[in-house]
């Protein structure tokens, strides 16, 4: 079975979809981490970890030969900074269980480093926890290093492992 990585708007049905199945995933691994917190550190996490649609560069979905079935995506963002300068972000990599060590997320992965370097950054960047530890094999295996926890993750999510990969 082929797989084929297609780039598709921000607000494609199937991408909205398969962020969803992330969200289910990260809700099953992180479990409820809004028990019992202040309202405001919920909502400053939450705003977070919202993507806004303007800072998306691209979508990309891995999609099945035989069909057309969704098999992983990712995007790729520019987080503002103070100085004017933009970090690009590795947002939102999924992989269905079925599609899993068929080198779907190295191809997403390879996408988003590809589109980085054409669009003259210098590192992509990116945050993801201990309970992900494919994800983040897949990363180190990408060559991204660690780094710091960086902004918007700092005062909500500072457990973090965030990542960077230079170009």
């Amino acid at each position: 079975m082929g797989v084929r990585i297609e780039e598709v708007a921000v607000d494609d049905e199937r991408a909205r979809a398969m962020r969803a199945l992330l969200d289910a995933e990260l809700h099953a691994r992180y479990g409820p981490v809004e028990a019992g917190e202040p309202a405001e550190v919920t909502d400053a996490r939450r705003e977070a970890l919202r993507v806004h649609p303007d800072d998306v560069v691209a979508t990309w979905l891995a999609l099945d030969d035989a069909g057309d079935q969704p098999l992983g995506h990712v995007m790729l963002r520019r987080l503002p900074r103070e100085e004017g300068a933009a970090e690009w972000e590795l947002k939102r990599l999924i992989v269905t269980d079925a599609a899993r060590r068929r080198g779907v997320g190295r191809a997403l992965t390879a996408a988003v480093l590809e589109r980085a370097r054409a669009g003259g950054a210098r590192r992509v960047i990116l945050q993801t926890g201990a309970p992900q530890p494919e994800s983040i094999a897949l990363y180190t295996a990408a060559g991204f290093t660690p780094i710091p926890v960086y902004e918007p993750y700092i005062a909500t999510m500072g457990g973090s492992l965030c990542f960077e990969r230079l170009l």
